[in-house]
């Protein structure tokens, strides 16, 4: 109990909680638009931005962001205009983040110290900063998905019928892939680009096993994302193991065992 007297712990503690909120409903949006893969080839491009951030002596993050906005934006230029498959534009993104980034990781001298948290991800490293932060893109999501939420549910499930209802498809679209790509910057934070695609699919994954409407899908990713996020760092004081790994750990017990429960269920 010692460990709750530390700020890097308060801090991180309250940090993996925001992100969680924000990270269960844009992975609610994914998953039910089946964007997942696109959300992957996003978060691997943004390790060109960190290269680049390193190679050039800005904020990684601010990198990371301004690559993660623009790979999203082109894949859906591709996919939309270009007439370029999806997954060949999702795989081409990916391909060209990773490879920048390593060029600009190569390029810049000296040792990267902060490579690693990037990667697999460091929480522990939260700062005040990053909780404002982190508050502040949550509450706009928020407000985004309170003022516009049947545009969004129409988007998600049937873009077709949205287009023909003559409701705002476009911009509903393009406002949540920046949304998505902001929500993968931040999210590196906790868990690293190797493994955050875990904090926008399994939650949902379990979510969805039990529930059939958007609302409750989101509401019960919700608290399934804090419980596992928040258990998987707990856990990780006790066994002495990197956080990011054991979240994600927890994410899949939770989802195997949500899986047994309804088969046993159904029985």
């Amino acid at each position: 109990m010692d460990i709750f007297s530390y700020q890097f712990f308060i801090n991180a503690l309250t940090g993996i909680c925001i992100i969680s909120v924000a990270s269960a409903i844009i992975g609610t949006y994914i998953v039910t638009r089946r964007l997942v893969s696109i959300s992957g080839g996003v978060t691997h491009a943004c390790f060109g931005g960190l290269g680049l951030g390193y190679y050039l002596g800005v904020s990684p993050i601010l990198m990371s962001a301004v690559f993660a906005v623009s790979s999203s934006l082109l894949v859906e230029a591709m996919s939309r205009r270009w007439r370029v498959r999806e997954d060949s534009a999702i795989a081409v993104i990916w391909a060209i983040g990773m490879a920048i980034g390593v060029i600009f990781v190569f390029m810049t001298p000296g040792y990267v110290p902060e490579l690693n948290s990037f990667l697999f991800g460091n929480i522990l490293t939260i700062k005040s900063s990053d909780l404002v932060i982190f508050s502040i893109y949550t509450i706009v999501l928020i407000a985004f998905f309170a003022a516009f939420f049947k545009q969004i549910i129409a988007v998600a499930f049937d873009r077709d019928f949205a287009t023909i209802s003559k409701l705002p498809v476009t911009a509903i679209s393009l406002t949540m892939t920046v949304l998505i790509a902001l929500c993968i910057v931040l999210t590196i934070k906790l868990v690293g680009i190797m493994l955050l695609m875990s904090m926008l699919s399994l939650p949902q994954m379990i979510a969805e096993t039990y529930c059939t409407r958007f609302k409750s899908m989101m509401t019960a990713s919700v608290i399934i994302s804090i419980f596992g996020s928040v258990t998987g760092l707990l856990l990780s004081v006790i066994v002495d193991v990197p956080c990011s790994a054991l979240i994600v750990t927890v994410f899949a017990a939770m989802y195997v065992i949500s899986k047994i429960a309804s088969i046993w269920v159904k029985r």
